[in-house]
């Protein structure tokens, strides 16, 4: 079955007290989100013919990404708790036969792995939840738009901030451009999505204990660096700590949803 609308079941997604990290940032909306969603969904689309001509689409019964999707339909239906709009996006998730160590989650939920994640760090079904549910969370807090506003406004100038902002005159007037595979978040966006993630993999029942492992793993494989798909983040010690300090908030969470029935998908 194909992953682009999933069904997942009449259950309602936990709405427990978990990580509250805020209303996202206002400056998003000076960028449509329905054409940012279309810029993502035709580039999303276009990498998906460029693996599939070089044969590096995994087919439907790929083992790998059977399992990519199993995690994703356990956590996409708690997606609404951090933004209203998740449950009309056409979800989709692919894997990619890559050595690299990578994966990302374009807005409008277009997710991709590439096998290199997968078999460089031989990672645990919780550890996926980690990394899916981080890549997620910038879709879902909407980090692109913030990204593609504050470079607009840069490039515009303070002169118009006032204007831009306050009358909101202009809202929506902003132009697409660029490539959203190649944006870089910043290091808060990245900080935020690591708690997102981690609030959104513990209530879908997996174990928020492997964020550290993850990044355990992380180190040894990249000595230390970050790895390219969070460069902009602090070093893996950092991390863990970080995420060892939001246990106490989202262990609960996870205890709550392993004697909850999975929701269906």
């Amino acid at each position: 079955m194909a992953f682009g609308q999933p069904s997942f079941g009449q259950q309602q997604p936990s709405t427990a007290a978990g990580i509250d990290v805020g209303q996202p940032s206002a400056l998003r909306k000076l960028v449509p989100a329905e054409q940012l969603e279309n810029q993502a969904g035709a580039e999303y689309a276009q990498l998906k013919r460029q693996a599939a001509e070089k044969g590096a689409l995994a087919p439907e019964q790929n083992p790998q990404l059977r399992r990519l999707r199993a995690i994703a339909g356990r956590i996409i239906p708690h997606a609404s708790r951090f933004n209203p709009r998740s449950p009309e996006w056409r979800w989709e998730i692919n894997l990619i036969g890559s050595r690299q160590i990578n994966a990302f989650c374009m807005p409008g939920g277009k997710i991709a792995f590439y096998t290199g994640i997968l078999d460089t760090l031989n990672l645990s079904d919780d550890e996926v939840a980690i990394v899916m549910g981080h890549e997620i969370a910038h879709a879902l807090r909407e980090h692109a738009r913030e990204r593609m506003a504050k470079s607009e406004l840069t490039r515009l100038g303070t002169s118009v901030l006032g204007e831009l902002v306050g009358g909101g005159r202009y809202s929506g007037a902003f132009q697409m451009g660029g490539n959203l595979l190649t944006l870089k978040f910043s290091r808060s966006d990245e900080s935020e999505a690591d708690l997102v993630g981690l609030d959104l993999a513990a209530r879908s029942g997996f174990d928020p204990r492997a964020g550290v492992t993850l990044w355990q793993k992380m180190s040894a494989a990249n000595k230390g660096a970050p790895p390219q798909w969070m460069s902009t983040h602090p070093s893996g010690p950092n991390r863990i700590r970080e995420i060892e300090k939001h246990l106490p908030e989202v262990m609960p969470l996870y205890e709550q949803a392993r004697t909850q029935p999975a929701l269906s998908h």
